[in-house]
């Protein structure tokens, strides 16, 4: 398919979308990848560039959370939306940077799409246009929720290092069997070497292609900034405390790339019994 056909196709997706939200999971592959100040601050970028932006938390509250850095206790859940007790406006906090924050633990929402038929909830019946950010938290058995399941892009961030690498792929392997998921994107976080990085971004991209018959797509690299943890000490991200510094500079050139990202096919249609 050449580039016009498939750009037609793209925006033919778009148009025939139920909403104009975009939803994207972030996950961190391993302990200190990055995961939430990703999440974080691809949100606060967005937000920055004018669009509607909801993020949804799945850590529970504590060291290193969105909710814990941004010093914010919401009133209520995605649970509670879901279920009818709270209307949005209710539950969320709006942050400064404009961002809305809504928490999504595992164990709520699992409860509360049980209640709905055993479906995962889909924020996107209550945010109609924008970007919906999902922090999105691993099991202890490495599985994503279904709330990042559904989302239209699952935006993994490691760190450019041999061993981080490894056990990234390792966790990609496991992702791509358990859920059966064939299209997923990285990033790499905290990068001091631009050109290894590129070797990295271009190594994974091919293994899993060749070894799983996997789209695994580069979504761009963040220089390592000893400002992040200045950020985190004034309980902002870098994109809002230092908005000129490298990695806020990074981060929103890859926010503002997700323009760019193909929308995913649409599910196929069941045929009548």
């Amino acid at each position: 398919m050449n580039k016009l056909v498939a750009d037609q196709a793209d925006g033919l997706r778009r148009l025939l979308a139920p909403t104009q939200a975009r939803v994207v999971a972030v996950a961190g592959m391993g302990p200190g990848a990055g995961g939430t100040t990703a999440a974080m601050n691809f949100a606060v970028a967005l937000a920055g560039q004018g669009r509607n932006v909801l993020l949804l938390d799945e850590h529970r509250r504590a060291d290193g959370s969105a909710c814990e850095v941004w010093d914010i206790d919401p009133p209520g859940s995605l649970a509670d939306v879901a279920r009818g007790r709270l209307a949005l406006d209710g539950a969320e906090v709006r942050v400064a940077c404009g961002v809305h924050v809504l928490t999504a633990v595992r164990s709520a929402s699992h409860e509360a799409a049980n209640e709905a038929g055993g479906s995962a909830i889909d924020p996107r019946r209550f945010w109609h246009d924008g970007v919906v950010v999902i922090d999105a938290a691993f099991d202890a058995e490495g599985r994503l929720s279904p709330l990042a399941l559904g989302a239209d892009d699952l935006l993994l961030v490691l760190q450019p290092h041999p061993a981080s690498v490894t056990s990234a792929y390792a966790g990609i392997k496991r992702l791509h069997h358990t859920h059966g998921l064939q299209q997923m994107r990285f990033l790499l976080n905290n990068v001091v070497d631009a050109q290894a990085a590129r070797q990295i971004m271009n190594n994974l991209a091919q293994a899993g292609s060749r070894y799983l018959a996997l789209s695994l797509q580069p979504a761009g690299s963040v220089r390592f900034d000893p400002l992040v943890a200045d950020a985190w000490r004034l309980k902002k991200t870098i994109a809002e405390a230092f908005p000129a510094s490298d990695a806020a500079v990074d981060f929103r050139r890859a926010a503002g790339e997700m323009d760019r990202w193909p929308w995913p096919e649409p599910a196929p249609l069941q045929a009548a019994a």
